[in-house]
């Protein structure tokens, strides 16, 4: 039986489930350092339990920072017809890895 975990970082929500790995926006921690996120709603894979928080849940999930990294480049581009006037800018946005530790 796998216990899943839906989980909110970040204004977002991630499913999760023990010895994941996913990447989520930004949190201020150091490598190597545990977290705790907040817990929304918690199911098994054969349908046997079922919790829902209002909004919460009082479980919450313990999961381990990995790194702090830069997401994917994004490149922004404007353009004026007739004017000979273009801008093109970058954007790479700041992600940081967890482990999910305990569910």
């Amino acid at each position: 039986m796998v216990m899943y975990t839906v989980v909110k970082t970040g204004g977002k929500q991630y499913l999760v489930k023990d010895g994941m790995e996913i990447t989520v926006d930004l949190i201020d921690s150091e490598k190597g350092k545990k977290v705790e996120l907040e817990t929304l709603l918690k199911f098994d894979d054969e349908g046997k339990t079922f919790e829902l928080g209002t909004p919460f849940l009082k479980d919450k999930v313990s999961a381990e920072v990995v790194d702090n990294v830069l997401g994917e480049k994004i490149r922004i581009a404007k353009f004026k017809a007739k004017s000979r006037e273009r801008k093109v800018r970058g954007f790479r946005s700041k992600l940081t890895k967890l482990k999910i530790i305990k569910v």
